[in-house]
C-alpha cells in the first residue's frame, strides 16, 4: 500500500482497482528508470508533438 499510494501517488481507487501485475509493473519501471540527464531537445519535441496538451 505504501508503494501504490506514496511513491505512486495513486488515488485509493486506482491503487485498489489495479492487478498484481499493473502494480508490479509500475515498480519494475521505477527500478528500472535511469536517473541523470532529461531528455534532449529533440526528444522533448517529439514527445510534445505527438501528445500536446488540451483536448
Amino acid at each position: 500500500m505504501a508503494f501504490g499510494l506514496g511513491q505512486l501517488r495513486w488515488p485509493p481507487e486506482i491503487f485498489w482497482a489495479a492487478s498484481p501485475r499493473e502494480i508490479f509493473a509500475a515498480s519494475e519501471a521505477l527500478r528500472r528508470a535511469p536517473a541523470g540527464e532529461p531528455p534532449a531537445r529533440g526528444t522533448l519535441e517529439a514527445l510534445m508533438r505527438d501528445h500536446p496538451d488540451g483536448p
